[in-house]
Order: structure tokens, then sequence, then C-alpha cells
């Protein structure tokens, strides 16, 4: 009987705390972003084609007991991987597109969490698909779009970016933007306190997400700062 309760336990003792799924929701978010970036611009066919080995493999852990959560939100990393080099690959040049192409993973996210699939990967993509609609909708706001396209067309066609940056952050240096970017840094940071309040797993993969767009942002900005302190 002893032996039966340790069997019945084994599974729960191979779960992943919830701060390391957090963490690994963090670092799934900002750090391979990385390496997506230059890839997308050198070699988008590819990047594209990775997305059937991440799902391959998400699939091969989510399959086996002591990896099931990794596959899992490896699953959501995946459908994340498909929609960045789709837009990045090719579209890029057109902001208005970017949330139609990220959404396109939604309704696989909603039908994987209706049959109780891959919570932790559905509800860590819908995270960072939220993060990207709140800073597409800051960017609205500040009036940054039209700069984000100039930027793209400028990197494409050889451009200096440093004729076009200083304007971007301009933009973004005025006391609406300050205003409206403090106002988004509160709300990222209020969902991801919302949702590592739970107990679950997968809102802590949501939470962990949804506060790397924070990260992602912050890193962005940083870089345009000091590429342009060094030019």
């Amino acid at each position: 009987m002893l032996l039966l309760d340790r069997l019945a336990a084994a599974p729960l003792a191979l779960q992943p705390s919830r701060w390391q799924v957090f963490a690994v929701s963090v670092f799934l978010v900002s750090v391979p972003v990385f390496f997506q970036a230059p890839l997308v611009r050198v070699a988008p066919a590819v990047s594209l084609l990775a997305t059937l080995g991440w799902l391959g493999f998400s699939l091969w852990l989510w399959s086996r007991t002591r990896f099931q959560v990794w596959g899992d939100l490896l699953f959501g990393f995946t459908l994340s991987w498909w929609a960045g080099s789709l837009y990045w690959g090719w579209l890029r040049t057109d902001p208005m597109l970017h949330l139609p192409v990220e959404a396109i993973p939604v309704p696989i996210a909603l039908a994987a969490l209706a049959f109780g699939y891959f919570r932790v990967g559905s509800l860590f993509f819908l995270g960072s698909f939220l993060g990207t609609c709140i800073t597409d909708f800051y960017c609205m706001a500040v009036g940054l779009m039209p700069w984000w396209e100039r930027m793209m067309v400028a990197e494409e066609s050889g451009v200096d970016l440093v004729r076009v940056l200083p304007a971007a952050l301009a933009q973004m240096h005025t006391p609406l933007g300050a205003v409206m970017a403090a106002g988004t840094c509160l709300v990222l940071m209020a969902i991801t306190a919302w949702a590592v309040r739970s107990r679950e797993l997968h809102w802590w993969a949501f939470g962990g997400a949804v506060f790397s767009t924070l990260l992602v942002d912050g890193l962005f900005w940083a870089s345009v700062n000091l590429f342009l302190l060094g030019s």
C-alpha cells in the first residue's frame, strides 16, 4: 500500500515549481528573439521551417511524463515562433499587419484550452500575444506606427538608421509618450500580479509571458539609445 502511494505521488514530484515555469516563460519570450530577429532577415524561410522542429520537439517532450510541462510550454513558444516568422520575415514593413499576423495561432490556443490540452503552452502564447497587443496600442497612441514603417523600410533599403531613430525617440520622449509608457508598464505589471496569484502552472506561464514584454521593450529602448550614443 505504501508503494502504491509513492507511485501515485511520483508524477506530482516531477512537476516543476511555479517560479520555474514563470522564469522559463520569461526566457522563452525575451531571449530567443535575439536569435530569431537576425534569422528572419537573412533566411525567413529557415525560420518558418524551424517551426516544425520546435513543434516536433515540444510534442516529444509532452509525450514524456517527466518533461510534459516543458513540452506543453514549448508548444506555446512554437505558436509564437510561427507567427513571428511570418510577420518579421515578410511583412515587417507594414505595422498594421502586425497584430493580425500575430493573432493567427490564437484559434489554435483557444481550441487547445477548450479541449483541455496544452494549457500551459496555450496560456503562455496568449500572454505573449496580450503583451504584444498592449505594446502595439502604446505605439499607436504615441504615434510611432509611421516611424516603425520608416525604420523597417530604411533597414531594408540600406539607409542609415541614425536618420530615422532620433525622430522616433523624440516621439517617445514627449509628455504623452512618458505618460503612456508609465501606464503601459503599470498595466503589464498588474496583469502579471493578477496571474501569479493563482496556484496553477498555466497562469504562471501566462504571467511570465506578459511580464517579459516589459523586458523586451526595455531592452529595445536601451539598445536604440546605446546605438545612437555610439553612432
